[in-house]
């Protein structure tokens, strides 16, 4: 996620989840409590494309 000079790296940990913050780059704690909600809402179709693209094995 990238925005307004601010950047994090989350993993997925698909197919369940929960996403976990890897990187931190500017974000306060409640904007990330923020985009988890939003990775957990589409958390299922993430993990749906990521296997599309990169194979069922990663």
């Amino acid at each position: 996620m990238i925005g307004r000079g601010c950047e994090a790296v989350f993993v997925l940990s698909c197919p369940h989840g929960p996403p976990q913050l890897r990187e931190n780059y500017g974000y306060a704690r409640q904007q990330l409590n923020r985009i988890v909600a939003a990775l957990l809402a589409v958390l299922t179709d993430l993990c749906w494309h990521w296997r599309q693209i990169h194979g069922p094995d990663r």
